[in-house]
């Protein structure tokens, strides 16, 4: 750790003989989120020490940060928490593993978690969603001008039903810039798009500010949301993706909490984006995703660097389900068609592109934790791929059982989860080609007909080159896989 740097937990450490230690914090109600400094240690004269660092309490605050977006604290206390005594504290703690590849099926961070406070969580349903942003609304072929748009959105609605994608987001653009009840754009017809999602059965989620969704004030309780969420819930949208909280100190935590207890009482969903998980999501499991991610987003405006990016994201891809997923799922958004290798990728706000193969991609929607689970491309991209993407529309969201095969920390993961009697495998790895040998012996006894994605021959010339395999298999079976740079392979089984 860089001695001026604040990280953020989960933090592994290293220690002898292969093992990890990673240190968490679980459990966070009412209090600020932990985050780690690295100290040299006096004691004993060497050594070095994890030292937790916490936001202090905001005592004011004000309207800022990019496109006025956020409420930025301009001045805090000297403490970071007021507490009335009685209040649980979070949990502090370590996970210890000698195998990296346990990590990626440890649930350390809901045992820790508050208990579910939602009597009756049958109106919950998790599913995929076709998203607008990433991809800009580009899609051609078609006779309107594709945009934030009522003939957009009617668009990605029918390509969902078709798909069998459960939910469409509308992102920033649909509200005003100060209020999510005035000033609506005209160029969008909630109510025409409900009722066409309605006949479709593909529902619909708004994004939302943070400070727009409280009314600007954080302490002043939940009656702008509260009539906000009753307003949208009436009209039949299904839930909100909450951007732009961007802290964890007390106020922010406290307010999540407020605002899920209220979607909870409207029957509505959350995307927590521009937050990380902290335990909340087992006491209130309408909140499907969190960020605190470098997710695909980051790739609309990667640098490069001599002769390729200048970071290295499939080498974050093998380390985030390691880490940042112990915490809880993630809203890392993938789903690209258009993908590179190192020589070829270039940030491109407007038409952008993945590091990595397709298939890389693909195998993600089985490796990442996301209830709510995007696919960021656009319907065009998609139908010109339909192959991909029917492979994708079957992946689950939520799984019976998952089971660590494989992996490395930062190197690579193998990973395969059960939903009903169906098995879905995936393989993630670095910038480094692997041969790896899947030894299918967890399988119940029967024979499975695996449709399989792996990388083709020629990917490391062209990232989209894939080979797509039909074969029998059984629980007495050895799959030898080969992963291309930046590669990935994935699986379904079906009996």
């Amino acid at each position: 750790m860089f001695p001026d740097s604040l990280a953020i937990s989960p933090l592994a450490v290293c220690l002898p003989g292969g093992m990890k230690a990673i240190v968490m914090d679980a459990g966070v109600e009412n209090y600020p989120g932990m985050f780690l400094r690295g100290e040299r240690s006096e004691v004993r004269g060497k050594g070095h020490v994890l030292k937790g660092e916490f936001a202090p309490y905001p005592l004011e605050q004000e309207i800022g940060g990019f496109d006025r977006l956020n409420l930025v604290p301009i001045k805090r206390a000297d403490y970071i928490a007021r507490l009335d005594g009685k209040q649980s504290l979070p949990w502090r703690a370590i996970v210890i593993t000698e195998r990296d590849a346990d990590i990626l099926n440890c649930d350390m961070a809901q045992r820790l978690a508050p208990e579910c406070r939602i009597s009756d969580t049958s109106w919950i349903r998790p599913g995929k969603v076709a998203w607008d942003w990433w991809n800009n609304t580009n899609i051609t072929g078609v006779s309107f001008q594709s945009g934030m748009n009522t003939d957009t959105y009617l668009y990605y609605i029918d390509f969902a039903a078709r798909n069998h994608i459960e939910y469409i987001i509308i992102d920033e653009g649909w509200s005003g810039k100060e209020s999510l009840t005035d000033h609506l754009s005209p160029d969008i017809d909630l109510e025409r798009l409900i009722a066409h999602g309605q006949q479709k059965g593909v529902g619909i989620i708004l994004w939302s500010s943070w400070r727009n969704l409280i009314g600007n004030n954080p302490t002043g309780g939940t009656a702008v949301t509260d009539a906000v969420m009753k307003h949208y819930a009436a009209m039949g949208i299904k839930g909100f993706k909450v951007d732009f909280f961007d802290r964890d100190d007390q106020q922010v935590i406290a307010s999540a909490y407020e605002i899920a207890a209220c979607a909870a009482k409207h029957h509505l969903y959350l995307d927590y984006h521009g937050l990380k998980p902290f335990g909340i999501q087992r006491a209130y499991p309408n909140i499907f995703n969190f960020e605190g991610v470098k997710g695909l987003e980051n790739s609309k405006w990667e640098p490069r660097a001599g002769d390729g990016p200048l970071h290295n994201q499939p080498r974050y891809d093998v380390t985030a389900p390691y880490l940042r997923m112990l915490a809880g799922p993630m809203d890392y958004t993938p789903g690209a068609m258009t993908n590179a290798m190192k020589d070829y990728f270039f940030g491109n706000n407007d038409h952008p592109m993945s590091q990595g193969t397709r298939v890389h991609q693909m195998a993600m929607y089985t490796t990442f934790e996301a209830p709510l689970q995007m696919l960021a491309d656009s319907p065009t991209q998609y139908m010109r791929n339909q192959e991909c993407t029917d492979f994708i529309a079957q992946v689950p969201t939520t799984f019976d059982e998952t089971i660590a095969l494989d992996g490395k920390l930062g190197e690579y993961t193998v990973i395969a989860r059960r939903k009903g009697t169906t098995w879905y495998l995936a393989a993630l790895t670095d910038w480094t080609p692997r041969d790896l040998t899947l030894n299918l012996s967890f399988l119940p006894a029967g024979q499975y007909h695996a449709d399989i994605f792996a990388d083709g021959v020629n990917a490391l010339k062209d990232a989209t080159d894939y080979q797509h395999l039909l074969q029998t298999v059984t629980a007495t079976d050895r799959l030898n896989i080969h992963l291309s740079s930046g590669g990935g392979w994935t699986a379904i089984l079906k009996k």
